[in-house]
């Protein structure tokens, strides 16, 4: 064994590779996988709202307070779900003008 001798943290003999990025650091949170299946919270809500509509308006809440900046993954997904809250609603007010107007 030499002891004394450093060894470079990229040097592993070639059994293994580094994960992270030691150039930036916070690229290594983008190696685990999402919540809800893989998905993201995002398109599970898309998915399940069509079912409930109501947890298109939670996700569009989560949009509209950034928490797309803890991972930036989730953007499109919260994004989505906002552009679907949004036709709800416009076809739920336009519903109810017909119905009552």
């Amino acid at each position: 064994m030499d002891k004394g001798q450093s060894y470079d943290r990229k040097d592993c003999g070639g059994k293994y590779i580094l994960i992270n990025d030691e150039e930036d650091p916070r690229l290594a949170m983008f190696d685990k996988p999402l919540p809800c299946c893989g998905c993201g919270i995002g398109w599970c809500s898309l998915l399940l709202g069509f079912v409930c509509p109501l947890i298109w308006y939670c996700a569009a809440i989560l949009y509209l307070c950034s928490y797309y900046h803890r991972d930036p993954r989730e953007r499109s997904g919260l994004a989505a779900n906002a552009i679907a809250a949004l036709v709800c609603t416009i076809v739920t007010f336009i519903t109810l003008a017909v119905i009552f107007l």
